[in-house]
């Protein structure tokens, strides 16, 4: 098992403050990584950041709108000012606005594609740099089943999802021969605020739950096992792979 020990990592996690983001910050604390935790509204002494020093681990907070450029570029210098290099690197922040395309705007299109696109690749990019000059690393992005499929009413989210699946392959080309493995996840229907409206909604949620072999919407929790193994030795073969954790959807 000592395959899957990060004690002595650093893993910088973006979008911790809940859900899915928040599973995988404590997930990787349980399995040793300190955790540099981001969020747009992530307040000291949050929970998350409870929950990881309750693991024993360190936290340390950052609050960053991935849609102001700037804001990023300074979240990444004093990221690299207090930490250094992670060993791991997490791009899970993200958001969805929903309009059907005829009247999809441009604010809609312009902030979904910067926080769900531009920074991811920022970010690995600035991060991604240092991990190769040291010969280790891990990134790992959050994608969608929208990677795969077209989605209703999100445009933009469904064509940043796209994009991340092929930056994943991308960066997974140029860095896997330099130490750095790239990698994503690709989360089918589970249970957060992202999908409150779908819960909500009656005859969708039955729909959704229909098509899904494990007969249940996914939890938070299922995603602690792949992101340890994504972020740990355990993967280092593996590279340029999305994989879905999803109950089954993808294979109907």
């Amino acid at each position: 098992m000592h395959l899957f020990d990060l004690s002595g990592k650093t893993a910088v996690v973006t979008g911790c403050k809940r859900g899915i983001g928040y599973a995988m910050a404590l997930g990787l604390a349980e399995a040793g990584a300190d955790i540099v935790g981001i969020s747009a509204s992530l307040q000291p002494d949050s929970a998350i950041e409870q929950a990881v020093k309750k693991a024993g681990r360190q936290f340390s907070s950052y609050q960053c709108d991935f849609s102001k450029r700037d804001s990023l570029y300074q979240f990444i210098s004093a990221v690299k000012e207090d930490h250094g290099t992670p060993d791991i690197l997490v791009n899970n922040a993200g958001t969805i606005l929903r309009d059907p395309a005829a009247q999809h705007s441009d604010e809609y299109w312009d902030k979904v594609i910067e926080v769900n696109q531009s920074a991811p690749f920022i970010l690995s990019r600035e991060f991604g740099r240092d991990m190769i000059e040291r010969g280790s690393g891990k990134i790992i992005f959050t994608a969608s089943l929208l990677t795969f499929q077209g989605g209703i009413t999100v445009p933009g989210y469904a064509a940043s999802k796209g994009a991340i699946g092929q930056l994943t392959m991308a960066l997974s080309n140029e860095w896997a021969g330099k130490g750095v493995q790239v990698n994503a996840i690709a989360p089918g229907y589970i249970r957060t605020d992202n999908t409150q409206a779908l819960q909500d909604n009656e005859e969708r949620s039955s729909s959704i739950l229909s098509r899904i072999p494990a007969n249940r919407w996914g939890t938070p929790d299922d995603f602690v096992g792949p992101i340890v193994f994504l972020a740990s030795e355990a993967s280092n073969y593996v590279n340029g792979t999305i994989l879905v954790v999803d109950g089954g959807w993808m294979g109907r």
